[in-house]
């Protein structure tokens, strides 16, 4: 059968409408979710208030604890805050256009390896599939990290195209900035591309190893310097590391980051997701946040391997299924077993690959054009379509709409289809070629019926608010309305006493957990966080504290709830000493009455 795709003119129009759309799916009502996660929005206020706070992603504008994550991600919605002001869209923007970049790359990427309407599908696949619509409308560092690995799929093509070092060297970098922004899960991709550029670079095997060295010295740079920085500063001269028990970055990037999520270790915080691995993870509880093309994935990136069998060691079509094949392969096995904390958003990572190893494979079994080819496309056209129902029914009330209309255009594909491959068979006894406009059908109705039932979670997803630290794609069930924030800023009587001489103190105030961030962003003033996220992390102690207390840098201690870590003792020391103050429905005590007389005031 004889392929055929968009010409030059057509792809543009439909690649500027692709990039067009997702940006308004990305965009449109990112307010709704005010500041996201709270945790990192106030990370991001430090980081605009004070250099210091951005350079290690502090919590805090005082510098007293980083977040669990390393700044990378950080750093980009702080510059944005700092010249924009605090804000949703300062905030949650950025994210959106690291998608549509992400969007354009892989189309880049695919297109390079099996030609325009390859490209263009891939693009949209990984734009409607709901989880990446959920993290490119959210400030987790996952959408920093997302763009970075694709891009590093972007320079290792390249580099398996023409041998040059500059390529790997560019992908070392990419993947080492990754590191950066969200520890080693930027690293499941890995594998994939070192095997692409040892086996389908081209050159002789020296020279390919010689390669991959560099880039591998361009990775250890690029990943290694800021923990280096930060382990060489003298502890008193810089925050807490969050997240770690011994002040280490690296230790918080092999362990809490690391290690620490496979195996199952209790995190320091105490306050995590944590399930049991399951084979079945990405088809269960993950099926309807990534898994929509999962089963033709993996049909494809078989039927794939097989009619490329043969090929020439460098062919760009089969180093590009060793790369989204070894990339979809690793990540899936690692999200599926993992036995720590967990969270169904991780699997935004295992997008680009699904979406590049459908639309690559896809191609491929098009243009061999046989009846058996179009009969395989046929079938996977099916699954595809009664996975997608399946997944409609998950959420109650079920859409049976939207059901329908998977099932009808699906119908309608494999029709058109199993058509071809009569009138295909035809064609080899003489009986004349397929109808283009048949042909032209079976593609359309293929592709919609992929992309619709990921298309209306999306779609979903984006009109709903997402805030706090563990969110979902999807419709709600039962259309419920989200439930309110299980923290409530405190009562306006308490935050008129905090704001009234922030200025003067380095911690308006201080609050065991991660409480402290919903306080810090509306109070506009850094918030000690005792104890980092989940109160357990051992910074401060009650030696530090008490010098804060008696240095006038900490004036207010709000009355929480303190279960372990360092806010128990610090707890009952203030109970002790400080003075209670009852503002509204709050409590708060005056630590900064406790500062010997003629202290200096102020930072």
């Amino acid at each position: 059968m004889r392929p055929f795709g968009p010409g030059r003119r057509l792809e543009s129009v439909l690649r500027g409408a692709l990039l067009c759309g997702t940006a308004a799916l990305y965009v449109v009502g990112l307010d709704r979710s005010g500041w996201g996660n709270s945790f990192y929005a106030a990370a991001a206020q430090a980081g605009a208030q004070n250099w210091t706070a951005f350079f290690f992603g502090s919590s805090d504008a005082g510098n007293s604890i980083t977040v669990d994550k390393p700044p990378a991600a950080l750093w980009v919605m702080s510059l944005s805050v700092r010249l924009f002001g605090l804000s949703s869209w300062s905030l949650l923007v950025p994210q959106a256009l690291m998608g549509v970049a992400a969007v354009a790359l892989l189309i880049a990427t695919v297109r390079r390896v099996a030609g325009p309407w390859a490209g263009l599908l891939a693009g949209l696949l990984l734009a409607v599939t709901p989880v990446v619509t959920l993290m490119f409308r959210y400030d987790n560092p996952d959408a920093l990290m997302t763009l970075l690995v694709v891009a590093a799929a972007y320079t290792t093509t390249r580099a398996v195209e023409d041998g040059r070092v500059r390529w790997t060297v560019a992908t070392g970098a990419l993947l080492g900035t990754a590191f950066l922004a969200k520890s080693l899960q930027a690293f499941l991709v890995l594998p994939a591309i070192v095997a692409v550029l040892l086996v389908a670079a081209p050159g002789p095997l020296r020279r390919r190893a010689g390669s991959l060295l560099a880039g591998g010295a361009a990775l250890l740079v690029s990943a290694g310097w800021w923990p280096l920085v930060v382990s060489v500063i003298p502890r008193a001269d810089r925050p807490w590391v969050g997240g770690s028990a011994t002040d280490s970055p690296l230790e918080l990037a092999f362990g809490y980051n690391g290690l620490g999520r496979l195996t199952g270790g209790p995190p320091p915080s105490r306050h995590a997701v944590v399930h049991t691995g399951s084979p079945l993870r990405l088809l269960g509880s993950g099926g309807d946040q990534i898994g929509w093309v999962l089963p033709a994935a993996v049909i494809l990136l078989i039927a794939g391997v097989v009619l490329l069998r043969g090929r020439p060691r460098t062919d760009p079509a089969r180093a590009g299924l060793l790369l989204w094949g070894g990339w979809a392969v690793v990540t899936a096995s690692v999200l599926s077993t993992m036995q720590g904390i967990y969270h169904s958003y991780y699997t935004v990572e295992l997008a680009p690959a699904l979406a590049a190893l459908t639309a690559i494979g896809g191609a491929l079994v098009w243009r061999k054009g046989t009846p058996r080819a179009l009969l395989l496309l046929a079938g996977t056209s099916a699954v595809t379509t009664a996975w997608s129902m399946s997944l409609v029914e998950r959420t109650p009330p079920p859409s049976r709409s939207l059901e329908l209309l998977v099932g009808g255009t699906g119908a309608l594909a494999v029709g058109a289809l199993l058509l071809l491959a009569r009138t295909r068979a035809a064609t080899r006894r003489g009986d004349g070629g397929p109808p283009a406009l048949v042909r032209r059908v079976a593609v359309a109705t293929t592709a919609l019926a992929a992309v619709l039932g990921p298309l209306a979670w999306s779609v979903a997803t984006a009109a709903l608010p997402h805030t706090g630290s563990s969110v979902s794609a999807g419709p709600l069930p039962g259309g419920r309305a989200p439930k309110a924030s299980s923290h409530p800023v405190l009562s306006r009587a308490a935050m008129s006493l905090i704001r009234r001489d922030a200025d003067d103190w380095t911690w308006a105030a201080a609050i065991v957990g991660h409480r402290a961030s919903d306080l810090q962003l509306t109070a506009g003033s850094p918030v000690m966080p005792i104890g980092g996220f989940g109160g357990a992390d051992p910074s401060p102690t009650l030696a530090q504290f008490q010098s804060d207390v008696a240095h006038h840098r900490v004036h207010w201690f709000v009355a929480a709830p303190t279960g372990h870590g360092p806010g128990v003792a610090i707890s009952a020391w203030v109970r002790q000493h400080a003075a209670p103050v009852r503002a509204g429905s709050t409590t708060l005590y005056d630590v900064g009455a406790l500062a010997p007389s003629g202290t200096d005031v102020g930072p």
